[in-house]
């Protein structure tokens, strides 16, 4: 159903490719990096996961429970279970064919990607960990908002979090403040830790574990604690 509706398509495959085609070859913004999309590629990575896990999945679970999807699925043998764990894998689907697109356009770019066996596993769990966290974060959105500012809230929190998350724009270009609290966050500890592991070939660093983690566990938990199956009447 995602890869049927074009402006999900726009959302995971589009944006991410013409930002990372755009600021792989124009030098708009400074990066600590001698080519530019050895720089980018990891980012636009961190943003297909955020545009999927956060964004397409919020969006589109709020107005399936607007429209009473939800409510009706609730009471049929598919239950609550087996309906999050559905979405949780589709996630995963989508954001798996989002990797496959972007890094091909990386490779054709220039991408020389550093990695080891340990920091592609590395990359892969923190890519899991933000998933779920960023789910977490849709989905307790779209549990208590209305479709339409959920709608309104979702797309803007994207731009805040592409802008301030070092996806395009490094962390330590940042004002101070604004720094330390985007490594806080979700978006700039996947950012950092993709870095690390597919630029520099390491392991992340503890404090991207940590805040990965944490928000991994927060958000869900959050979600399924104010989670509302019935629409606004």
């Amino acid at each position: 159903m995602t890869l049927r509706r074009g402006e999900s398509l726009l959302l995971t495959v589009g944006i991410p490719v013409v930002l990372l085609v755009f600021f792989s070859s124009v030098s708009v913004v400074a990066v600590p990096a001698v080519h530019r999309v050895n720089f980018i590629t990891p980012g636009i990575l961190s943003l297909c996961v955020l545009s999927t896990s956060l964004v397409s999945l919020g969006i589109a679970t709020g107005f399936e429970r607007g429209y009473g999807v939800l409510k009706r699925l609730f009471v049929t043998p598919l239950g609550r279970g087996r309906l999050l764990a559905a979405k949780g894998v589709g996630v995963l689907c989508v954001e798996a064919v989002q990797v496959a697109v972007v890094c091909a356009v990386a490779a054709v770019l220039g991408w020389h990607p550093r990695v080891t066996a340990a920091s592609v596993i590395a990359a892969l769990a923190c890519t899991i960990l933000a998933s779920v966290a960023f789910s977490g974060i849709g989905l307790a959105m779209a549990g208590r908002l209305r479709p339409e500012v959920n709608l309104a809230a979702a797309n803007g929190l994207y731009l805040v979090l592409l802008l301030s998350g070092g996806m395009i724009v490094p962390l330590g270009t940042l004002p101070g403040g604004v720094g330390a609290v985007a490594k806080a966050l979700p978006t700039g500890a996947l950012t950092t830790a993709l870095h690390s592991t597919l630029a520099l070939g390491r392991v992340p660093g503890f404090e991207a574990w940590v805040v990965l983690i944490a928000w991994a566990v927060i958000a869900p938990f959050v979600a399924a604690m104010t989670f509302r199956f019935d629409p606004d009447r």
